[in-house]
């Protein structure tokens, strides 16, 4: 077994040493997950570059995962399941998501352990074993963050391999230079602050036409008290970026990390926990019998990835894990296994990893090219089950819908039988905000219209408990709800303008960007672009939900909110001119837009949908609507029972504000 040993640095009672239910008190183990590789193994050939890691006296490649375990104290009670937590940029996801608890925000002072929010501890009372394992070694070193700490590629003779990069920067204010990063990860610096073939150009929409920017405008450098000062890690533009432009740069770095090594980290982590013994240090040592894993946004791209690599088999040919949640990842993989590549990478416009995008076999007619996302894995006879889920922000995005259609968006896809898909209606990539605001929590930037306003955790909540059901009892979920083609409900943005342009003050887009097909001379035993930049192709056929009348999608998991509704629900917004870039989409943003409060407001509006109050003739009358769509998504299994009070409960709250 790859996993050597697990160092305990901390451990303490969860949340004081709460109880949660029959299951009891849990405690949190802390501490680094030691593995060593074998880079020769059939199980990790498939690791760019892990040949070229330096190796121990064994032969095998070491590298240590910082690991957090929030068990039960007495382990016969949980429920022989454990939740591997696959972090966002060092970030726990699943607790947020599962048990509506808060997130710290890490930075350079952070407290390195501090309290965890257990929320209403949902996974708790349920007896889930829930896993922290770190994997992304490029995260900003803050206290705190949940990391992989692993060799370097070298080329001959010891030495740093040199080779092209291409990085996408944007902000939302002028600013005098960028580091050389996404979301201001550790950088890939510059080999030569001369190179005279390092190019940039900037564009005014993903998939609008670069314009170049002349190599004596810019230089490797950061601004220091006014001054340009030579930097490696930095770019700077005279006269500065302007707000909202997106810039992309190519040139030469020096050194890659080795970033499949995150893929059997946490394989092997998970494949540790239900196999290994009491000698590695294993603290729920034949406590766990299966395995589910929950990634969202950047990790759900990550095990899309995984997937595709078809990483889930450890060295003894065991599948690590038996069941997966893909939240928010659209179509999209990412740079995960990419010599050169940033892990922290979210626009289909600059990643080569876009198809195949559904489960199943399909063939690019423009390209020729035959695969499936599941293809390996299928092709060995793997059994791990699968859920798609995704908000109507990744399919405004361009690629959500090519996971259950052909590339050109001409005719449906059936997914495999492993495999669910959801679109969560009306949505966007977070969970909604509330109190309503036009500002991200996140990024802070601003967008045109007010945030979605819905929470669609609900969902998600009975998602993991039917995918739990599946795996382990071959119990079949709920079937998958997405827009088709074959039933009208699945159209093109362009084609929604009717509904959306009378609305007042709805800033429909009248451009939306398409991902496209693009020629990166992505290699393939050695994953690595050599085309850079790349050779723009034919954009891909891009769906969205049709419509009501109302602007609410009419395809998905619709939750009480858009079925009985109070306001439009978007999977679009638009940057706010304050932040430059006003005719680009908000990425991860939808819109709320509420219904005039009364007739008299319509009027004077020249809203052409009906008020709250020519709908509804009490809040009492309503709420009993929202509790009937509640319990009709229970009887179907897209909700649990227990959280149809809390919904019943903010659609209250959306009521009183929607109509003071």
């Amino acid at each position: 077994m790859p996993v050597t040993r697990f160092e305990v640095t901390l451990r303490r009672p969860l949340a004081g040493g709460t109880r949660f239910g029959d299951v009891g008190a849990y405690e949190e183990i802390v501490g680094s997950l030691h593995f060593a590789l074998d880079p020769l193994h059939a199980a990790n050939t498939r690791i760019t570059d892990l040949d070229l890691a330096p190796r121990n006296a064994s032969g095998r490649v070491e590298l240590i995962s910082d690991l957090s375990i929030l068990a039960p104290v007495a382990r016969g009670k949980g429920n022989r399941r454990v939740l591997l937590d696959v972090v966002n940029r060092g970030n726990r996801v699943a607790l947020p998501r599962f048990n509506r608890a808060t997130r710290p925000v890490f930075g350079p002072d952070s407290n390195p352990n501090p309290p965890i929010d257990v929320g209403d501890g949902f996974l708790m009372r349920h007896g889930y074993t829930v896993v922290s394992c770190g994997w992304q070694k490029d995260t900003p070193g803050y206290p705190g963050l949940i990391r992989l700490y692993g060799p370097d590629a070298v080329g001959p003779a010891g030495k740093p391999i040199t080779g092209r990069i291409y990085a996408q920067l944007q902000a939302p204010e002028r600013v005098d230079h960028f580091l050389l990063s996404d979301r201001a990860h550790q950088p890939c610096p510059a080999a030569d602050l001369e190179e005279p073939h390092a190019m940039m150009t900037v564009r005014d929409q993903p998939d609008g036409e670069p314009i170049p920017i002349s190599r004596d405008r810019w230089r490797f450098a950061r601004v220091e008290a006014g001054k340009a000062v030579p930097d490696r890690d930095y770019v700077h533009l005279d006269g500065g970026f302007e707000k909202g432009r997106l810039y992309q740069v190519t040139y030469t770095t020096c050194g890659t990390r080795i970033l499949g090594m995150g893929f059997a980290a946490l394989r092997d982590c998970a494949s540790w926990l239900k196999h290994g013994d009491e000698a590695t240090g294993n603290p729920s040592h034949g406590a766990i019998d299966y395995a589910l894993a929950y990634g969202q946004s950047q990790t759900g791209r990550l095990l899309r990835t995984y997937l595709y690599q078809d990483m889930n088999l450890d060295e003894s040919g065991r599948e690590a894990l038996d069941g997966l949640i893909v939240n928010v990842a659209g179509g999209m993989r990412g740079e995960f296994n990419q010599r050169f590549g940033q892990a922290s990478k979210d626009r289909n416009n600059v990643l080569a990893q876009l198809f195949p995008f559904s489960d199943t076999e399909q063939t690019d007619p423009e390209t020729g090219d035959t695969a499936a996302l599941l293809g390996r894995m299928s092709r060995r006879g793997g059994t791990t089950k699968v859920f798609f889920t995704n908000t109507s922000a990744e399919y405004w995005r361009g690629d959500a819908s090519l996971l259950h259609t052909d590339p050109d968006g001409g005719r449906d896809v059936e997914h495999g039988a492993n495999v669910r898909i959801y679109h969560f209606t009306g949505t966007e990539h977070g969970v909604g905000t509330w109190p309503p605001t036009n500002v991200q929590p996140n990024s802070g930037e601003r967008a045109r219209n007010m945030l979605s306003t819905i929470n669609y955790e609900p969902l998600l909540r009975a998602v993991l408990i039917n995918l739990d059901r599946w795996v382990t009892a071959g119990v079949e979920p709920p079937p998958s709800r997405h827009p088709r083609i074959d039933d009208g409900t699945a159209t093109t943005p362009e084609k929604l303008t009717p509904v959306f342009e009378p609305i007042p003050g709805s800033h429909f887009p009248r451009y939306v960007a398409r991902p496209r097909r693009q020629d990166f001379g992505l290699a393939d035993e050695v994953e690595q672009t050599l085309t850079l930049p790349p050779r723009p192709g034919k954009s891909f056929g891009s769906l969205v939900s049709a419509v009501d009348s109302d602007g609410n999608e009419v395809a998905g998991v619709r939750l009480p909110e858009i079925a009985v509704p109070l306001a439009a629900h978007t999977g679009w917004n638009l940057r706010h001119p304050d932040i430059g870039g006003e005719n680009q989409l908000l990425v991860f943003a939808g819109a709320t837009l509420p219904f005039p409060k009364d007739r008299a407001q319509r009027k004077a509006w020249g809203d052409p949908r009906a008020s709250i109050e020519e709908r509804y003739a009490s809040r009492d009358g309503y709420l009993r609507q929202v509790r009937q769509a509640a319990d009709a998504l229970v009887s179907l299994r897209y909700m649990l029972d227990q959280d149809v009070e809390p919904v019943v409960e903010r659609a209250a709250t959306m009521w009183d504000y929607f109509t003071r």
